[in-house]
């Protein structure tokens, strides 16, 4: 049951987009597949938590991070079937856990933490906070911008998880991330 949560053997080098709400992530993970020509594996929290919202107009709930965990990990091991080169993630498991301790007062559920540290990633792009807030239905901590931050840079220093800090505008971003995953490609 718990392999739901884990990643499936593939052949392409994996990256993540890494970072609090509305910093560029979903924006920049469309130009780095289309630039490799390869697929983005979509933040499946968005979709699961917008259909709560316009359903039911509730917010995320505890119980809501392990059928995310599920739905993330789906559409990762699917689309990595799907490429042999590179493989964007919007998110991983690791973001999952970050906000569940942001807003659950430091608890995690322990099938989503075991896999959050279990599942790997050859590269984080930790997107920055220097790019306009742009509110929707679901972001709702603009005023704790910097604390989110520091909260996921923490968890990628205190897991050991190899990390580009990515600064500036979309253009500025795209460049650093583009020459980040060529060097991957080419030791691959």
């Amino acid at each position: 049951m718990e392999e739901k949560y884990s990643q499936q053997p593939s052949n392409c080098i994996k990256v993540v987009l890494f970072g609090p709400e509305s910093t560029g992530k979903t924006t920049l993970s469309r130009k780095l597949a289309r630039h490799y020509n390869s697929v983005w594996v979509p933040e499946y929290a968005r979709e699961y938590l917008q259909n709560k919202w316009n359903n039911e107009r509730k917010t995320c709930e505890p119980h809501d991070l392990l059928p995310i965990a599920e739905g993330q990990m789906r559409l990762e091991n699917e689309l990595a079937q799907k490429t042999n080169t590179v493989l964007i993630c919007d998110t991983d498991l690791l973001e999952t856990k970050v906000y569940s301790e942001a807003y659950y007062l430091g608890s995690c559920d322990p099938i989503l933490e075991k896999f959050a540290l279990e599942n790997t990633y050859a590269l984080y792009f930790l997107t920055y906070i220097d790019t306009p807030w742009e509110p929707d239905d679901l972001r709702d901590k603009p005023n704790e911008r910097e604390a989110m931050f520091k909260a996921f840079e923490n968890a990628l220093i205190i897991n050991k998880r190899p990390y580009v800090l990515l600064k500036g505008n979309k253009k500025e971003r795209l460049e650093i991330a583009i020459k980040h995953i060529d060097n991957l490609l080419n030791k691959h």
